[in-house]
């Protein structure tokens, strides 16, 4: 079978090893004679996997013992209203940072539940970095500072993380978590939607404090209460199993692979051919990031035209390359390179890359 090159930014391309285990194990499971999507979430072979899956992101990433993995339904957009609803206190306030549509879709949320203002932002330069340390401007009374680690539509990353003193830090790691060795435990909460770097739709990973969870407000909606999730280990209701089951299988290929520090090595080798394309042909491609600013998992660039961008995205597409159209708000062409996008689909699109701007240029 020949496998289509998936450069889409989510839901994302998964690791082979990973899609042939579930392909293997989905009409019989463990000798269950059933698939995991038909077995009990109390049974204990479900068990296993539910808490294999936990154990192995913080094995990944190096979570101390007052960091609890979570898995939670609602996608990363429900997060945006969970969080400030758990931890902005009546009359409080919350602190974002600006990078772009979904930094401003948490503050937007983060504003009908409570109030939250902006810390810092990089709109004036069109999303095209991420802002220093020292344009920071910090409530330290706010309730939190939150982060978009990863711009999946501008193209841009955190390459280091803002100090925020005593002040709890929070991320959306949706597009970007396990791409590298960080400090997890820096972060008070970190939540990420599996579909972009570490599973299929349906789940969302949330990693937080223990001991903040107890300060949380308290007279909460059950499923909107970071503690029915912490107290019952994501197993108060039937939580998404096989989208959990999904995320064990990539986690282990993670491990398999050498750890973090092994996949940043071959992140940074992917990001770094496809930049180094455009600093080649400068009169055909252009990155409109600053490059300390630039992801390593969205690889967002421009041709002279509009009609040569949509040339560039049909002729790929024809030689087996998908999901190269730049996001509708900005236009362009974006390849999303996530931990499961193997160096071979890179050097493939790197050469398409080269061939179409001699044929074009």
């Amino acid at each position: 079978m020949t496998r289509t090159w998936n450069f889409y930014a989510g839901p994302a391309t998964l690791p082979r090893p990973a899609l042939e285990r579930a392909k293997a194990e989905i009409p019989d499971w463990e000798s269950t004679g059933m698939s995991v999507m038909e077995t009990s979430h109390r049974s204990p072979e479900y068990d296993v996997v539910h808490h294999g899956a936990m154990d192995l992101m913080a094995e990944l990433l190096g979570l101390d013992d007052d960091h609890q993995v979570l898995f939670l339904q609602g996608g990363a957009s429900m997060q945006f209203a969970m969080l400030p609803m758990n931890f902005i206190p009546k009359g409080g306030s919350a602190d974002y940072v600006n990078t772009g549509t979904w930094s401003q879709k948490a503050f937007k949320e983060a504003n009908i539940i409570a109030s939250a203002r902006w810390a810092a932002s990089s709109e004036e330069d069109g999303f095209t970095r991420i802002p220093k340390q020292d344009e920071y401007n910090l409530d330290p009374d706010a309730a939190y500072v939150h982060i978009t680690s990863n711009n999946t539509i501008k193209g841009t990353q955190f390459h280091d993380f803002p100090d925020t003193g005593a002040v709890p830090l929070v991320a959306d790691m949706s597009s970007d978590i396990l791409w590298r060795p960080i400090d997890a435990n820096r972060f008070h909460l970190i939540y990420a939607g599996a579909q972009k770097n570490i599973g299929p739709s349906g789940v969302t990973i949330v990693i937080i404090k223990k001991s903040w969870i107890e300060q949380a407000n308290e007279g909460l909606p059950t499923m909107l209460s970071y503690a029915t999730y912490s107290a019952k280990e994501s197993l108060y209701n039937t939580p998404p199993t096989f989208a959990i089951y999904m995320v064990r299988n990539v986690l282990e290929w993670v491990k398999a692979q050498g750890g973090l520090a092994a996949v940043e090595r071959q992140n940074r080798a992917k990001g770094d051919r496809l930049y180094g394309v455009m600093a080649a042909n400068p009169g055909f491609y252009s990155c409109p990031v600053d490059e300390d600013s630039r992801s390593y998992m969205n690889v967002v660039f421009r041709l002279p035209s509009e009609n040569l961008e949509a040339q560039f995205v049909a002729e790929a597409k024809a030689a087996g390359m998908v999901g190269l159209k730049g996001h509708r708000s900005v236009g362009g062409c974006r390849a999303s390179i996530y931990n499961a996008m193997p160096i071979e689909g890179v050097e493939v699109l790197a050469g398409f890359m080269e061939e179409f701007a001699r044929r074009n240029g």
